[in-house]
């Protein structure tokens, strides 16, 4: 018989029984569906979690005050200022491979324009913080390296900070106040959204170092170049585990610190966290495929029991045919193809559901989604794999048969 005979055949057994073959088909379908919709969602998540790491500026290295001890009690970070700009300057110069190693200060105050108000994060940097973090203007400029020097009363709005004060109006050029010192806006940062924290990341008022320190939020007066953290941001290509740990040493080096002295900053590196992130990430995609994919498991084993009652349904049917000259191999392929196009159809009818169900749950929810078609592909071929792993035996059964047996069975 003919490929074209085999498929007719199988089909139209089908047919007979459009109730039990959609049944059937069910759990290839919810299969299916589940996998698409689960990696959908995992895909999602990966990608946010993506977006929100690279929100913080790659090749990323911070180096923050304060972790001491005093009293044989440890400190919390920021409880003092124990890094300065001359620590920042050094790294520039003596660490290979840094494009900017940039100090900062930060604190809380409240900016106000006319008759409102905005209580926000206040970050006294250079303007090469820019170019750490990745961060560009969107409106206006960044003020410059001579401005920062000169202790400039600038300021670079974030996105949150503008349109609270703001609304939809242009605030560059305008003037506003921070604990009562008058600054003029020259930029609007560009939206960056949440970090991985959750906190507002547009929610920031940036000035130049020396005018946060001394104007704004106070100076150190046991060191009045220190600063609450150093931002490093290493080259393109630059071994990031290899430039911590020198930034490390030379940071001990400068703070005099012993052997046996625990450290009074704290190193993060940012790279580091971004491969933990997206390979947690990546865990949890894989884990929401698998367990989607005991579905396909389940709905193959229905496959095999419909098709195990069909074989004992159509004994005599089967021993006519080969009575008739129909070879094993025909009724092996016949079986086969009416397993096969059940797990095809279901999966079909799967990823509709999948799609429809991802975009739902993408609306509905607010859940980031992220459709891939390597997931349908996938989805797909393993449906058609459970079809003919599961269909097999009852197939062999099927092309085993005797011819007089199988006439002969009640």
């Amino acid at each position: 018989m003919t490929l074209t005979g085999t498929w007719s055949v199988a089909l139209r057994a089908l047919a007979l029984n459009k109730l039990r073959s959609a049944l059937t088909m069910l759990g290839i379908v919810i299969g299916v569906g589940s996998v698409i919709t689960m990696t959908a969602v995992g895909a999602g998540a990966e990608r946010s979690i993506a977006e929100q790491i690279s929100s913080l500026g790659s090749n990323l290295i911070i180096a923050v005050s304060g972790a001491i001890t005093s009293g044989g009690v440890r400190l919390g970070l920021g409880t003092q200022m124990t890094l300065s700009e001359d620590d920042a300057g050094a790294i520039g110069r003596e660490v290979p491979d840094v494009a900017v190693a940039v100090p900062g200060v930060r604190g809380t105050a409240q900016v106000i324009y006319g008759n409102g108000n905005w209580s926000t994060i206040v970050f006294g940097s250079g303007p090469d913080m820019l170019v750490a973090r990745e961060w560009p203007v969107a409106q206006g400029r960044a003020y410059t390296q001579a401005e920062n020097d000169g202790a400039a009363k600038l300021v670079l709005l974030g996105q949150t900070v503008a349109q609270q004060l703001f609304g939809n109006a242009d605030p560059v050029g305008q003037m506003v106040r921070v604990k009562r010192v008058p600054f003029t806006v020259v930029g609007v940062l560009a939206r960056k959204g949440q970090s991985l924290q959750g906190q507002d990341q547009d929610d920031v008022v940036v000035m130049p170092l020396p005018t946060a320190r001394n104007r704004v939020l106070g100076a150190n007066e046991a060191n009045r170049r220190a600063v609450a953290a150093i931002m490093i941001k290493m080259q393109e290509g630059a071994d990031m585990v290899a430039a911590e740990r020198q930034i490390h040493a030379l940071l001990r080096q400068r703070h005099h610190l012993q052997p046996l002295q625990d450290d009074d900053f704290w190193i993060r590196n940012l790279a580091e966290v971004a491969a933990a992130q997206q390979a947690s990430s990546r865990v949890l995609t894989l884990l929401l495929a698998a367990v989607a994919s005991v579905s396909l498991v389940v709905g193959g084993i229905g496959i095999m029991n419909i098709m195990l009652v069909s074989v004992t349904e159509r004994t005599r049917e089967i021993g006519l045919r080969m009575a008739v000259g129909a070879r094993s191999t025909d009724i092996l392929g016949q079986f086969l193809v009416e397993a096969v196009t059940l797990s095809l159809v279901g999966g079909a009818v799967g990823v509709a559901l999948g799609l429809a169900g991802s975009i739902g749950i993408g609306h509905w929810a607010g859940w980031r989604i992220a459709l891939r078609p390597g997931s349908v592909l996938l989805a797909v071929g393993f449906a058609a794999a459970v079809g003919i792993f599961f269909g097999f035996w009852p197939a062999r059964k099927a092309a085993s048969l005797q011819p007089i047996e199988a006439l002969r069975y009640e």
